[in-house]
């Protein structure tokens, strides 16, 4: 049941955020992150784990999408703080997507090899998604530049994510204690 609410939260605030964004509001991709963080961080209580995948990512975020920004390889809608960096929403989103790694994507970190190619294929298409769908997310000509962009900065963030889920989480320390004590018996 955790599985598909994590899941079901995850979609609800990439909808609230881009459909939001849509508006020209950068409020409720926010909101939307801030209710499911708090959910997750309730329901899970692995608060250190939680609250480091939300830093880190929020670092992703602004170095993926503030470079795409930067760069003016593409254009957010609802960009807010600035249109030459990430916008808040988008920074909610992968606040928001580094939270399912320890529920709804931890199949991840065991497999880092899917985890290079879910977010090499994944992001894009999101963002494509967004574009298209949404009109929150401009390309510049040539558009396969910041797919191209986008692509390497997913392929390297996701399985970073799913690495330090994996090795922040409470029973992945514990477990190589209780392997020893196994064997010393």
């Amino acid at each position: 049941m955790k599985f598909w609410v994590c899941l079901i939260g995850y979609q609800s605030v990439w909808f609230a955020a881009v459909i939001g964004a849509e508006h020209g509001l950068a409020w409720p991709g926010v909101l939307g992150m801030l209710i499911y963080a708090s959910f997750q961080l309730g329901l899970l209580h692995n608060y250190k784990t939680h609250l480091s995948l939300m830093a880190v990512a929020l670092v992703m975020g602004c170095v993926v999408d503030g470079g795409l920004a930067y760069t003016g390889l593409a254009r957010f809608g609802a960009p807010w703080p600035s249109a030459s960096f990430a916008p808040v929403w988008i920074l909610a989103l992968w606040m928001t997507f580094s939270l399912t790694f320890t529920l709804s994507l931890a199949y991840l970190q065991k497999r880092l090899w899917v985890a290079v190619l879910f977010g090499a294929i994944g992001g894009p298409v999101a963002y494509m998604s967004a574009s298209r769908g949404f009109h929150v997310v401009t390309f510049a000509d040539p558009s396969w530049r910041g797919l191209l962009w986008l692509g390497i900065g997913w392929a390297l963030a996701t399985p970073a994510l799913a690495w330090l889920a994996k090795h922040s989480s409470p029973a992945e320390k514990t477990e190589p204690a209780t392997a020893l004590q196994g064997h010393a018996s």
